[in-house]
């Protein structure tokens, strides 16, 4: 039998006190290890060792320590070079590697950061982010309507749908706004999960360019109680939304932004998806101390961790009436969560560090199949839901 995924316990726990304080049930049917695992279970992977589960990052070697690289996206190689800077080969695995190992780790990943590539060190010169960061108060308190909220989700990908797909497992009303050329990755590279994560939700597709669409999306926006965002700053403002502006202008908005390390000063431009960010946070570090092996833990464990813990605070700041918006550092989250598994019980968050590197290789902790709704065609809800929120 496979080891648990370590930090399950955590994720148990922040699951349970958001069924508490929605006063549901609704949630009794998945625990943390569910969320954690699921993705690795639908893909058949096996326990990670230096190459994450889902294949796309890896851990190397440099000079002063490991770092973690992610290559998931089609063109993040195309900035190797750059990286390295040569004009030398980088298109083989074994080229990066050597790469890697004549350079220094740090050097290396603060150029990488500057590149736009996911990229961190097991061993960070700086410790992680705050896990949740009060960015902008909202408008004057507005004690929230007895109905479950309106979220829009205008996020991809795993962790910001997961936490729109859990507050709409508490019945909000949840609205997924893609672009139409760039539709979540998801929804094609991983249908099946995709699926799991994005039920029950209704479809928009805008094309931000055009202005008409640009003011749909605002129009949205002024409808929604909750908004749900993993955006980089800049991203929002040449689309003409200000996320600050609009929280201190709507009574009661509840704003999620969620990143890969801050949203706030240089880290909120630094790019991190689930694998490096665990890293980012010491994870990778946690478990070569305790079994003398660096590896990955989990399946892109900060997705799910941040999806639980996006969406507790979401519904903590919307039911409390005063809403504001609220920056989500994946790193930050993992941070916590280990913090709390050392307050909790140290060594025994050490001994299922030892168990998950002794099972590298072996399958992945198998978790219960959940049930799967209707999945809205890309876009089946774009003229429906405009035409609601016409009027605003």
């Amino acid at each position: 039998m496979s080891a648990a995924i370590p930090l399950t316990g955590i994720a148990d726990g922040w699951l349970c006190d958001l069924a508490r304080m929605a006063g549901s049930a609704a949630l009794d049917r998945i625990d943390g290890h569910t969320l954690l695992g699921e993705r690795a279970m639908l893909g058949g992977f096996r326990i990670p060792a230096r190459v994450s589960a889902g294949g796309g990052c890896r851990l190397y070697a440099a000079r002063g320590g490991d770092i973690a690289l992610n290559l998931a996206r089609a063109d993040d190689r195309d900035l190797l070079p750059a990286l390295f800077e040569t004009d030398a080969d980088c298109s083989s695995e074994a080229a990066v590697t050597a790469h890697i190992a004549e350079r220094d780790a740090h050097a290396l990943v603060v150029r990488g950061r500057l590149l736009g590539l996911a990229i961190a060190a097991v061993d960070e010169p700086e410790v992680p982010g705050a896990a949740c960061t009060p960015l902008t108060m909202a408008a004057a308190t507005a004690l929230p309507a007895p109905r479950a909220p309106h979220v829009l989700d205008l996020s991809a990908l795993w962790a910001g749908p997961l936490a729109a797909h859990l507050l709409w497992l508490l019945d909000a009303d949840v609205t997924k706004v893609e672009t139409r050329k760039r539709p979540d990755m998801m929804r094609e590279g991983d249908a099946a999960f995709f699926a799991l994560l994005n039920q029950g939700k209704a479809s928009v597709v805008l094309d931000f360019h055009d202005a008409q669409d640009r003011a749909a999306l605002l129009a949205l926006i002024a409808r929604s109680d909750i908004v749900i965002e993993a955006a980089r700053p800049r991203a929002l403002e040449q689309l003409g939304v200000r996320a600050d502006e609009i929280v201190r202008a709507q009574p009661g908005l509840t704003w999620i932004t969620i990143t890969g390390h801050g949203a706030s000063g240089g880290a909120a431009n630094w790019v991190g998806f689930g694998d490096d960010c665990g890293v980012a946070a010491g994870l990778s570090a946690a478990l070569r101390d305790a079994s003398g092996k660096a590896g990955f833990v989990g399946d892109a464990i900060a997705d799910p961790l941040t999806g639980i813990y996006a969406a507790k605070a979401a519904w903590t700041a919307w039911t409390s009436g005063r809403g504001g918006r609220l920056g989500v550092a994946m790193s930050g989250v993992v941070a916590k969560a280990m913090a709390a598994a050392r307050a909790h019980d140290a060594a025994g968050f050490n001994r299922e560090l030892v168990a998950w590197a002794t099972s590298a290789g072996e399958p992945f902790p198998s978790v219960g199949h959940r049930d799967v709704g209707r999945v809205s065609p890309l876009g089946a809800d774009t003229r429906a839901c405009l035409a609601e929120c016409a009027p605003c």
